[in-house]
């Protein structure tokens, strides 16, 4: 079996039932910049680039789906700050941790903040407005 060669990240896809409410928060939170979106027809999308990082896809959520907005976790579908170690997450670093939690703070965003127990590595954890959340470093 072949591995892929010089394989990397090419986007990132959220679904969601209000994709202008999630674009928001991601060019709010973290300076993600809209793109061009095509259009599909049949459903909405909202292109978002970080740059210098990675693109982000938002689309609109099927709304026959019956699924829970997000996963909050991979054993709970509540959000439960006990399951911010694992499961489903998008991860950030960011050169200005202080300053970022105290952003987020100002913003009326909870946090819940942890360090390994090297104490070398300090993450924050937080939910985005539809109960995804992201350890940021």
């Amino acid at each position: 079996m072949a591995v892929a060669k010089a394989a990397c990240l090419n986007h990132i896809s959220r679904e969601s039932s209000d994709i202008r409410r999630l674009a928001n928060f991601y060019k709010e939170i973290f300076g993600f910049e809209e793109i061009e979106s095509p259009d599909f027809g049949e459903f909405k999308v909202i292109w978002l680039n970080l740059p210098g990082s990675f693109p982000m896809h938002l689309i609109e959520r099927n709304p026959l789906t019956k699924l829970p907005e997000g996963p909050y976790s991979s054993t709970a579908a509540v959000a439960d700050p006990s399951n911010l170690p694992r499961g489903h997450h998008i991860c950030f670093t960011v050169s200005n941790f202080d300053s970022f939690v105290q952003s987020l703070k100002d913003k009326g965003i909870q946090t819940f903040q942890r360090s390994l127990p090297n104490g070398k590595v300090r993450q924050i954890f937080f939910f985005d407005p539809d109960g995804d959340f992201y350890p940021s470093f």
